[in-house]
């Protein structure tokens, strides 16, 4: 699975580096990442190098639970425990014994839910709605979120226990704009498994269209990419794509101004250069790690993993 994230640059490197050691634990993961970024590509990778990997892995949208039957969908109920439980139901917990949850957008969870998972990251303890006791269950959780959790915690929105608990060990997806030279090798990849899938004559793309797509911003991430891709490799089959092809949303893009920072002709030590940022911003905020974060452009998330990754203190 690890096969399906695809890039070379740094950033993304060092992340999967991080990624493939942890598959191979039961450690509790945390995924970090804007939308489209692959956080649930990775998540499938992860369980499918770990030890649990013959064993089930159960995707729970957060997001998308009905807020009077997440409980019970999560931890099963017994029958006639409320209006219409007209029978006994296992929850997803329960069904994935032995094997892995994901919690996409761990989030969206109701804070009374959130003190119920907690308990059961402590305990492995499960009472399903109605029960008098509980059972034991053996499940290892990867959780993902494109909040800001800190804000959240501040807003009383998210448990600060809950998150601590989760943030065993964190694995922020970059954003695409972020990751140095990855759109091409996005962009060839895609193209050649669409053109594959669909069985098309493969496309070519012109230098000038293939400069725009580089240079813009993906707001969507690979997913945005992607799905321009496959529509690019279906409406031109064959073809060339030229400028004049692209969506208007990649077309009508402001070009970019010139860059505050040059890039010299001996290149750098990038790390090094993210290093010495973070460092020159926590001397001039005396320390504020939200203020720093504001001043790089990035969540305090982001600069607290980042902080921990380089062994800023």
């Amino acid at each position: 699975m690890f096969e399906k994230l695809i890039g070379q640059s740094p950033n993304f490197e060092s992340m999967l580096r991080s990624a493939r050691m942890v598959a191979a634990t039961d450690v509790t993961v945390l995924i970090i990442g804007e939308t489209g970024t692959g956080k649930e590509v990775l998540a499938h990778a992860l369980q499918k190098h770990s030890p649990r990997s013959n064993r089930p892995l159960i995707t729970i949208n957060c997001a998308a639970l009905p807020e009077s039957l997440a409980e019970s969908e999560l931890f099963g109920h017994k029958k006639g425990s409320f209006t219409g439980a007209i029978g006994n139901q296992v929850g997803r917990l329960q069904a994935a014994n032995g094997g892995t949850v994901f919690l996409d957008e761990v989030d969206s969870l109701p804070i009374p839910l959130q003190a119920k998972l907690l308990r059961f990251l402590e305990t492995g303890e499960i009472q399903p709605v109605g029960e008098t006791t509980t059972q034991n269950v053996d499940v290892r959780i990867i959780a993902a979120t494109n909040a800001n959790l800190q804000d959240r915690i501040s807003r009383g929105e998210f448990r600060r226990d809950l998150y601590y608990r989760l943030n065993v060990v964190p694995l922020e997806m970059p954003p695409l704009r972020e990751r140095i030279g990855d759109v091409q090798v996005l962009l060839n990849h895609f193209m050649t498994q669409f053109s594959r899938e669909h069985e098309l004559p493969n496309v070519s793309i012109s230098k000038a269209a293939l400069n725009r797509l580089i240079s813009y911003t993906w707001p969507g991430n690979v997913r945005e990419l992607r799905n321009v891709c496959e529509r690019l490799c279906i409406l031109l089959a064959g073809r060339t794509i030229e400028e004049n092809n692209l969506p208007p949303e990649i077309m009508n893009r402001v070009p970019a101004q010139r860059p505050d920072i040059i890039l010299p002709e001996r290149g750098v030590n990038l790390e090094q250069v993210e290093i010495d940022l973070i460092r020159q911003a926590l001397e001039r905020t005396n320390g504020n790690r939200s203020r720093s974060a504001k001043l790089l452009g990035i969540s305090r998330d982001t600069l607290l993993y980042r902080m921990q990754k380089y062994g800023i203190s």
